[in-house]
């Protein structure tokens, strides 16, 4: 008899076979087997998805990089897609999305994501200025569609991103490095100044690693705001490219019409951050400026929280 037929909890630090658990209900009543499991350890509950912060580096003055060890229930993600976030707050819980920044690995489950505070966005806030590590996230399962084609036969590649939108092609791009070889990639990043470009130093470390990654970051605050008749001074082939883009509204606006104008949209891939949250099971609220769970809202959006 195996380890795992013994319903022994395994060495990665998970309970085996939920369904014994199931079975073991009896013994425990009125308390769940799982209320016990979540008090040993909380990553072991089967109830709901939930994930250790392991953890938290400052990325710039308003914005950190969290990494999670999710617990029971997590399947892998793809590279460009996010997850729901819940934290809870006065006796109420808030969800968010957040792209996945890690790279997919059979070694190791851990992910992380990128988060900037948003002015008074709940969820934000308490990630970037009160997570500590240790802490204990309500999670979601990875979703999106905003990834590379799973038969890789995108070969040129341009990445338009502004402010947090670099966070899904940060997950791409670390993708692509894991493999030992990167395609023909232009990135074109927009950021206030400097000091407020998410991943800075590894961007410009994975250009020089990489020479057929161009990168070109644009400071707004005193290059002015990017326009697409720039365009062509970056990236001469562009109608010819697999593009995904991913930043504010206003950006995105206008790389639409830019791509329909050309006739080329069937080549644009679009992020934008004001998606609806994962739906939570009965008991949980929404509240992020947000409709709550199962009101209608744009399928494609994720809210600023």
């Amino acid at each position: 008899m195996t380890r795992r037929d013994r319903g022994v909890v395994p060495a990665s630090g998970r309970p085996s076979a939920p369904k014994l658990l199931a079975a073991a209900t009896w013994l425990t009543t009125p308390l769940l087997p799982d209320d016990y499991l979540s008090l040993v350890n909380p990553l072991w509950s089967i109830r709901e998805l939930r994930g250790r912060v392991e953890t938290v580096q400052r990325l710039t003055a308003d914005a950190v990089s969290l990494v999670i060890r999710p617990g029971w229930g997590w399947s892998a993600h793809q590279p460009g897609q996010y997850v729901g976030i819940g934290v809870d707050s006065d006796g109420v819980r808030y969800w968010r999305t957040y792209s996945v920044t890690s790279p997919p690995s059979d070694r190791d489950d851990r992910v992380s994501i990128a988060v900037k505070a948003v002015p008074n966005g709940r969820v934000s806030q308490h990630l970037v200025h009160r997570t500590a590590v240790g802490d204990t996230l309500r999670l979601r399962r990875p979703q999106g569609e905003f990834v590379l084609p799973a038969d890789a036969a995108v070969d040129r590649l341009l990445f338009l991103t502004a402010g947090s939108g670099i966070t899904p092609i940060m997950g791409i791009l670390r993708s692509l490095a894991a493999r030992g070889a990167m395609p023909d990639v232009v990135l074109l990043h927009s950021a206030p100044r400097p000091d407020a470009v998410l991943f800075g130093a590894e961007l410009r470390e994975l250009a020089t690693r990489f020479p057929s990654l161009r990168l070109h970051l644009r400071h707004t605050a005193t290059d002015g705001r990017l326009t697409l008749d720039q365009l062509p001074r970056w990236c001469r082939d562009w109608p010819e490219r697999g593009v995904w883009a991913c930043g504010p509204t206003g950006l995105l606006d206008d790389v639409e019409s830019h791509w329909r104008a050309a006739g080329v949209q069937h080549r644009l891939h679009v992020e934008r951050f004001n998606r609806q949250p994962p739906r939570p099971p009965p008991g949980d609220v929404v509240r992020c400026g947000s409709p709550a769970a199962g009101a209608r809202s744009p399928a494609t959006r994720r809210p600023r929280c």
